[in-house]
C-alpha cells in the first residue's frame, strides 16, 4: 500500500497520511512531482513525452510529462523527482540539475476502467535539460517515449491532435524555464 502526505493546498503535509486509492476515491489533497525533459535540436526547443501504459489507473494510452509521480509520505519533491526519473526512464540525475519551473494544483474527477477517480493534487513542475535518445523505460508504468518539437507538442495538445493527458498551463510553465537559460 502506498502511502501520502496529506498538504494543503500549498503542498504542505498536515501531518496525516493516506493511501493512494483512498487519496484518489475521496479526492485528498497529496503531493506529485513533474519532470519534463528539454534539448535543443537543430536550433528548436524539444519536449520528450511519454506514453502511458494501457494499464494505467487514469489516462491510460495517453501522452503525458517525461516523468512525474506521487510523493510518498515524508519525501520531498526532489527525491521523489529523481527518484521517478531513475525508474520510469533510466536518467540519473542531481538535485542542482532540475529548474523549478512553478506549483500548480491539479483537480479532476473521471471514471477510469468504470471506477470513480478523484484527483487533488500541488505538483512542484520542474524541467531537465537532457540531450538523450536512449531511455530504459518502465513497462508497467509507460509503452513508450517520443520527442516532439515544443511548438508542435503545445498545438497538439491544444486541438487534442494526440490522446494527451497534458495541460496547456504546464507546458507554458516549462517553455518560460526554458527561455531562462538564453537569457
Amino acid at each position: 500500500m502506498e502511502l501520502l502526505d496529506v498538504v494543503d493546498m500549498k503542498g504542505n503535509p498536515t501531518g496525516e497520511t493516506v493511501s493512494r486509492d483512498i487519496a484518489h476515491a475521496e479526492g485528498i489533497p497529496h503531493r506529485t512531482s513533474h519532470v519534463w525533459l528539454v534539448q535543443m535540436k537543430d536550433d528548436s526547443l524539444q519536449i520528450l513525452l511519454q506514453k502511458r501504459s494501457e494499464d494505467k489507473d487514469s489516462y491510460p494510452g495517453c501522452y503525458d510529462i517525461s516523468s512525474a509521480g506521487h510523493i510518498p509520505a515524508g519525501v520531498d519533491y526532489i527525491p521523489s523527482a529523481l527518484r521517478e526519473l531513475e525508474e520510469e526512464l533510466g536518467v540519473k540525475a542531481s538535485a542542482d540539475e532540475l529548474v523549478l519551473c512553478g506549483q500548480r494544483i491539479i483537480h479532476f474527477d473521471e471514471t477510469f476502467h468504470g471506477r470513480r477517480f478523484v484527483d487533488n493534487q500541488v505538483s512542484n513542475v520542474y524541467l531537465l535539460w537532457r540531450d538523450q535518445d536512449e531511455f530504459q523505460i518502465q513497462q508497467e508504468e509507460l509503452s513508450a517515449v517520443e520527442w516532439f518539437d515544443f511548438e508542435e507538442c503545445l498545438e497538439a495538445v491544444r486541438t487534442n491532435r494526440i490522446p494527451n493527458y497534458i495541460y496547456e498551463e504546464e507546458l507554458l510553465m516549462v517553455k518560460r524555464g526554458a527561455e531562462q537559460k538564453f537569457e
